[in-house]
């Protein structure tokens, strides 16, 4: 009870924390050039402030920073947590690297909000952090003691960078980074919890806190964006977190399945999918993965005839839809995991097919177009 009332703490202070902070951004942001102004593909009508990222990263550097000095000053704590408070200082270390190079990305996602950056320094300097996180000693635990040390190296820069971009390349309508980073967080937060864990679901406790604090400004029609600093922040912590969590207990005797450790790609499956997508599309028609144009899923379901924002709410659903088998995996043997596992990649496959068939013109005509992505009622796509 006591860990859920800390929880529950944690997740508030990053929401007031951060609802307040946007509301600083949103009046400084317009003063130091940090407006995203309409035109092109962008179909939001007014300009709109940016570096909502920027709060959603000070919300939780404040509260960790609080939280931490709370620990090492030995000031009282309750029974329940104070068992706890030795352990969690022995990984302040590991927390506040992972923060470091997170912020480090918010930076650069700040500098392209502000200079418009090339794709390939912005690359360059994702993977350079990821490999400064496998350098502090993260890295993917998947394939256990027998993956060979390079290839899990690999894998945990190319898992990292790749959330990064995935972030980055759903920011595109009002809600969906922010609320889809909210789902993810709040997935790992019950499937480490699951198994004991308590130091990456109090940390993701705070960041998806702060994240429901900006989705108040950030819902359709927004008054703030997060910017790449923010999604480029988001997706780093994300998959950074994963690569340090714990899914399953691994010791003998603890009734738990080595299977827990395939939750991240279910949680993750949305983001990912969407980034697989949208990638082959521009690959295909023969240009730059990292050139931005409206071929993302979300803008792949208003062509459907959804507007924005029930095109956010189906990602949402399809997101927790595909997710929720992680809080098990921990429990199943290899017939349960196998069942999970295909339960998501079927969620998938009916979007990826209700995608292709696209619909047919009827007696009467054509299918009526989407409804204006302008209008006020609808949100606005970026």
């Amino acid at each position: 009870m006591i860990e859920a009332m800390a929880g529950l703490g944690l997740f508030s202070a990053g929401a007031v924390l951060c609802y307040g902070l946007c509301l600083v951004v949103r009046s400084v942001a317009p003063r130091v050039g940090l407006i995203d102004t309409p035109g092109g593909r962008k179909a939001h009508e007014a300009p709109t402030p940016m570096g909502g990222g920027v709060a959603i990263w000070l919300a939780l550097v404040l509260v960790l920073g609080l939280g931490t000095a709370w620990v090492a000053s030995g000031l009282p704590l309750p029974p329940e947590m104070s068992k706890h408070a030795e352990g969690s200082m022995l990984r302040v270390r590991s927390l506040w690297v992972i923060v470091g190079l997170a912020t480090g990305m918010m930076l650069v996602g700040l500098a392209d909000d502000r200079f418009r950056l090339d794709w390939k320094p912005r690359l360059a300097l994702q993977v350079l952090a990821a490999a400064g996180l496998v350098a502090a000693g993260a890295q993917i635990t998947l394939f256990g003691p027998l993956g060979w040390p390079p290839i899990r190296w690999g894998i945990t820069i190319l898992w990292v960078v790749g959330l990064t971009n995935s972030f980055n390349f759903l920011d595109n309508m009002d809600g969906l980074s922010a609320g889809v980073g909210l789902i993810v967080a709040l997935l790992f937060v019950g499937a480490q919890a699951a198994v004991g864990a308590l130091f990456v679901p109090a940390v993701l406790l705070v960041l998806a806190g702060s994240l429901a604090g900006f989705l108040v400004h950030n819902s359709p029609p927004a008054r703030l964006f997060m910017g790449d600093a923010g999604s480029n922040f988001l997706g780093f912590l994300l998959g950074a977190m994963t690569v340090v969590g714990t899914f399953t207990k691994d010791y003998p005797g603890s009734g738990d399945s080595p299977y827990g450790v395939l939750a991240p790609l279910l949680v993750m499956a949305v983001p990912l999918y969407d980034t697989a997508s949208v990638i082959l599309i521009r690959v295909r028609a023969g240009r730059s993965p990292f050139q931005a144009d409206r071929s993302h899923f979300s803008h792949r379901l208003i062509e459907r005839g959804l507007t924005p924002p029930w095109a956010v709410r189906t990602i949402y659903l399809v997101t927790l839809s595909g997710g929720l088998g992680a809080l098990l995996l921990h429990r199943l043997d290899g017939w349960g995991a196998a069942v999970v596992v295909s339960q998501t990649l079927c969620v998938l496959g009916v979007v990826a097919i209700l995608e292709i068939k696209r619909p047919k013109a009827t007696a009467s005509g054509p299918p009526s177009p989407p409804a204006p992505a302008d209008e006020a009622t609808t949100g606005s796509i970026r």
